[in-house]
């Protein structure tokens, strides 16, 4: 069974083309060479906001303007 091994990259632009440069890690891993055909899975990861809210307190009665009415 093959080994899927993931790693975040960035794109950047050369010409009409985006370009993903691969980590030396993973060039070392599984020893790539210049000109070798690779198979790459494109997926966009999801951001996690968790946390984002972190120090927002809860709903006052002003907030909720119910002295307004």
């Amino acid at each position: 069974m093959e080994q899927e091994l993931k790693t975040l990259s960035r794109t950047r632009r050369i010409g009409g083309s985006l370009v993903v440069t691969i980590p030396i890690e993973l060039v070392k891993e599984e020893q790539l060479e210049e000109n070798q055909v690779v198979e790459i899975s494109v997926k966009k990861p999801r951001k996690s906001y968790f946390g984002a809210l972190k120090g927002i307190s809860s709903f006052t009665r002003k907030d909720r303007m119910e002295d307004r009415f």
